[in-house]
């Protein structure tokens, strides 16, 4: 009789386990199955000049940032100054991929806000995103020479993290 009731016990602890761990984790820092693995493969159209295509293939060789981002998305307006001051560092080319966006309005945001990136790519029906595993925009990886995702974080960038893991992680994969 007692097992009866020391299961439901015992299944009761083991979620409360598995929640409280979740509980504590960081939300922009979900685990992707990409991160150390090759970044997706793709080919498409720049989005200031659309007779002109981008492949991450091109950035064999370099430490690069992928930044996911949409003129629609106001966490992106918020990360991009920080982006601004990224760009400035020259630490690595940012490539941005807009997501599921309008070319015009895409290209009045980089005109009033200015523009961190080296280029942007024009991912106009999210395909490039899904392969990426984006969750939502803004997100952003860093790739290395080789070109294995090595950092991905959901969510704006901030000063902060720019500081504490991206600067380090950089200066770590320009050494390799």
């Amino acid at each position: 009789m007692k097992a009866k009731f020391l299961i439901p016990l015992v299944l009761f602890l083991v979620l409360a386990v598995f929640l409280a761990i979740g509980l504590n984790r960081d939300p922009h820092e979900v685990p992707s199955p990409l991160i150390n693995k090759p970044a997706p493969a793709f080919e498409i159209p720049q989005l200031s000049e659309s007779n002109q295509s981008f492949s991450p293939a091109s950035m064999k060789g370099q430490v690069w940032i992928l930044n996911v981002w949409a003129s629609w998305c106001v966490a992106c307006r918020e990360e991009h100054p920080v982006l601004i001051e990224l760009g400035k560092s020259k630490m690595a080319p940012i490539i941005g991929l807009d997501y599921k966006d309008k070319r015009e309005d895409a290209l009045a945001m980089l005109a009033k806000q200015g523009n961190p990136y080296l280029l942007s790519a024009f991912d106009f029906n999210g395909r490039v995103g899904i392969d990426y595993g984006v969750y939502g925009v803004p997100e952003t990886y860093v790739i290395d020479k080789a070109g294995i995702i090595r950092f991905k974080h959901i969510g704006p960038i901030t000063m902060d993290l720019l500081n504490k893991k991206i600067y380090p992680l950089i200066s770590e994969l320009q050494k390799s």
